[in-house]
């Protein structure tokens, strides 16, 4: 724990928002994730649920509120549309964040690292003649922005396809409930 100190004690003010900032991508891709996951499993269930009930006869249309005070004799294919796009955009919503943050985070870690492996050139050049031996814990010190940077986007990209999968499952429940009342009329 005293080594985490001191390397705080001597980066950089860059290196430190770095890390700062990598932190808080790291807190956001958390809490989308688990958030968005939770509301798409729920999302899923709730329209495998209504696509059996369809097919088994229980129901004649989706359960959504635009088919409540919609004529069920007169759904046009465009409330159908309007239907899977409202539900596609609010399954979405976050998700850009997450890919954005998995792209992102490692060019931010790196710009930490160049940044700080400057400020030791810096001053190491005022010394004179430097040794393999004081410039590598130097870099080392310095590469930990970089393996920040990949640590946030892993899981932000890793969040990011899950998700992705969710979405595209929930938008083939929601078609084949399109496509079985569409020809059922």
């Amino acid at each position: 724990m005293g080594s985490v100190f001191q390397f705080l004690e001597e980066s950089s003010l860059i290196t430190l928002l770095t890390l700062c900032w990598l932190s808080a991508y790291c807190f956001a891709t958390l809490w989308i994730f688990f958030y968005k996951y939770i509301s798409l499993a729920k999302m899923v269930k709730d329209e495998q649920d209504s696509l059996e009930a369809i097919l088994q006869g229980e129901q004649r249309f989706p359960r959504d509120a635009i088919f409540i005070s919609a004529d069920h004799r007169d759904v046009s294919p465009n409330i159908f549309s309007l239907w899977k796009n409202k539900a596609i955009k609010h399954s979405t919503t976050g998700l850009a964040f997450l890919s954005i943050i998995a792209s992102t985070s490692p060019f931010i870690g790196l710009f930490g690292t160049v940044v700080e492996i400057l400020d030791a050139f810096g001053r190491l050049g005022n010394s004179g003649q430097v040794s393999f031996d004081v410039i590598a814990p130097v870099i080392s010190k310095a590469l930990v922005a970089t393996a920040a940077g990949i640590l946030t986007a892993i899981p932000a990209y890793t969040f990011f396809m899950i998700l992705k999968r969710k979405v595209y499952d929930l938008g083939v429940y929601i078609q084949m409930q399109i496509d079985y009342l569409s020809s059922a009329k």
